[in-house]
């Protein structure tokens, strides 16, 4: 099986720094444009399958790819959505602070969110689903910054931390990994040329 993962546009919360968490959030006149130059860039590739989260910045930006593959199946789910981050939710960056983070780099844990151990698990649970479901399909994900670099976490085993610690994952950035039985093949990791 080959995974594409791919995150949403760039949305005005992103712009004005707002943190989302599970906030539907709304894609930017940039971030619609990032999301069609990624639906050109994927235009040519047999997808079998397109997964995305249902938090609107997600689902839109599969909507634009999705335009380019008419007859291939398409699901919402709630698996792909961002981490719940409980009451930072709608903060501004800014009021949230940097300083907020511990020595490790990691923000604290919300009242009423997500631990990074629940969204590590959510990930991993999804890409065994996958496992399970498919074997020679290429499937598409379009996710979020966190969920994604859960999963991608999970593959390369860079354990919860990976998600805060890894890779900052552009808008619309690209990343592929061969799935086999028994172990995974990371081919790239968020490229973004269709943006250059």
């Amino acid at each position: 099986m080959k995974l594409i993962i791919t995150r949403h546009g760039e949305t005005e919360e992103n712009v004005n720094g707002i943190i989302q968490g599970q906030l539907p959030g709304k894609l930017s006149e940039k971030g619609i444009e990032q999301a069609k130059k990624l639906a050109l860039r994927l235009k040519d590739e047999k997808i079998d399958h397109i997964y995305s989260s249902d938090l609107t910045r997600a689902a839109d930006t599969a909507k634009l790819i999705a335009d380019y593959h008419k007859n291939t199946p398409f699901t919402l789910t709630k698996e792909l959505r961002e981490r719940s981050l409980g009451e930072f939710e709608g903060e501004s960056e800014e009021e949230f602070g940097s300083g907020a983070k511990d020595r490790d780099g990691i923000y604290p844990q919300p009242k009423e969110g997500e631990t990074l151990d629940e969204l590590y698990q959510r990930g991993k649970d999804f890409l065994k689903y996958l496992k399970k479901t498919y074997t020679n399909e290429t499937i598409l994900l379009v996710g979020h910054g966190g969920i994604d670099l859960a999963i991608i976490g999970f593959i390369e085993n860079k354990g919860p931390k990976y998600v805060e610690l890894g890779p900052s994952l552009a808008n619309t950035s690209v990343t592929i990994i061969e799935v086999n039985k028994e172990n995974y093949n990371l081919l790239t990791l968020n490229s973004i040329l269709h943006l250059v």
